[in-house]
């Protein structure tokens, strides 16, 4: 699972009466992702597709988590917010080095390049 399970759970979690089109709209990502992401999320156990009538007299379908798709839900959320964290860290650990860098004179930095340089 990735990304857009996570979304997509996250969203259905919100409002589970979204048509496949909105929760496209709304995630940015193609009818056929969210067609596909829905698609495993139902095989895997995490939600189910329930029928109904909406307002226009069409078919529509109503997405329930499930407790499966609830645990999976923190589960992802969980991973993505470590990978979040420790993106963070390394960004914080490379622009101190970039400071040291820059405060200790190691690094040069070039306002414009000469005609003179140039290969003509």
């Amino acid at each position: 699972m990735d990304g857009h399970h996570l979304k997509l759970l996250k969203e259905l979690s919100e409002n589970n009466s979204q048509s496949q089109r909105e929760l496209s709209r709304k995630l940015g990502l193609s009818l056929g992702s969210v067609n596909y992401v829905l698609s495993s999320l139902v095989d895997a156990g995490y939600i189910r597709a329930k029928r109904f009538k909406n307002s226009k007299n069409k078919i529509a379908y109503m997405y329930i988590l499930t407790p499966a798709g609830i645990k999976s839900r923190m589960q992802l959320s969980r991973a993505f917010l470590k990978r979040k964290l420790d993106e963070y860290e390394m960004l914080k650990m490379e622009i101190e080095e970039l400071k040291r860098d820059i405060d200790s004179g190691h690094a040069i930095l070039v306002d414009e390049v000469t005609d003179g340089c140039s290969e003509n």
